[in-house]
């Protein structure tokens, strides 16, 4: 399948086309893609808190007061839940969140993902992004001749002018074609990028 070029400042015409497999031409999956992003999320999770049980609170090894005689009721550490300062009962603890996903089927809901948006017009392919100078002013410029006010960037390397550039436009983020995942292809509106990463991730998923 063929997508068209859009204008910037080096496209040239914008009449140009770039060949593209079938992978941006996949039927759209809900619940795949849901599924997928549902584990990406939770992948990201640090799952690092965690509170101490009974056994695991320092001291409390001498029996407090003894069994029978006070009046009070028997007890054999301090460290019991029902003391100040004691464990946690059916405390939260350290775990790990990741689920786990196929490789086919991860690459399935990025085809996915990537042809709904170009069905929807939401992928813009440009020839190229280059800047001399990191100046914001200039990127948004381009970005408001594509039509463009929230957008991911996907370059095919990594851009130090471009992103210096971008880092004070609030709803604008660059990665480059390695880095894509598939909750930022779904958080922005609109998803820019060059012919050369779209080849690579064309080559990727195809």
């Amino acid at each position: 399948m063929s997508v068209q070029l859009a204008v910037n400042s080096t496209s040239g015409s914008g009449n140009e086309t770039v060949q593209l497999s079938d992978a941006f031409g996949a039927d759209y999956n809900e619940a795949l893609i849901h599924q997928v992003v549902v584990a990406y999320r939770a992948g990201a999770r640090a799952g690092t808190k965690g509170l101490k049980n009974r056994s695991q609170v320092a001291g409390g090894g001498a029996k407090p007061w003894r069994q029978k005689g006070t009046g009070r009721s028997r007890a054999g550490t301090i460290r019991s839940p029902i003391f100040r300062g004691g464990g946690v009962t059916f405390g939260v603890t350290t775990r790990d969140h990741s689920q786990k996903v196929n490789r086919k089927m991860y690459r399935a809901a990025m085809r996915s993902i990537l042809s709904e948006l170009n069905r929807q017009g939401r992928l813009i392919v440009v020839d190229d992004f280059s800047m001399d100078a990191p100046k914001t002013r200039d990127l948004a410029g381009t970005l408001e001749g594509l039509d463009v006010v929230e957008a991911l960037l996907v370059l095919e390397e990594d851009n130090r002018n471009i992103e210096l550039s971008a880092r004070n436009l609030p709803r604008v983020a660059v990665v480059n074609s390695r880095e894509i995942d598939p909750v930022s292809l779904i958080s922005f509106d609109k998803v820019v990028v060059t012919v050369g990463a779209v080849k690579k991730i064309d080559e990727v998923l195809r």
